[in-house]
């Protein structure tokens, strides 16, 4: 099992911070969270640079790539 990091984004529609759990899988990875407070999609893309350090990102679904 991978851990799990806490970590805060804002949600691209309302604006909120919100917080939500990263499992810690060494790759990345695009996964689709509701927003807690809208509950609008929000589209988290976690990218892994090659010292192993994550950068976690959010957009609204209906955003280009």
């Amino acid at each position: 099992m991978h851990d799990l990091e806490e970590s805060t984004i804002h949600c691209p529609y309302c604006g909120e911070a919100i917080t939500v759990l990263v499992e810690d899988i060494g790759e990345d990875q695009e996964y689709i969270e509701d927003c807690q407070v809208c509950c609008r999609p929000i589209v988290i893309g976690v990218s892994v640079a090659p010292t192993g350090e994550a950068s976690l990102s959010a957009r609204a679904e209906d955003d280009t790539v």
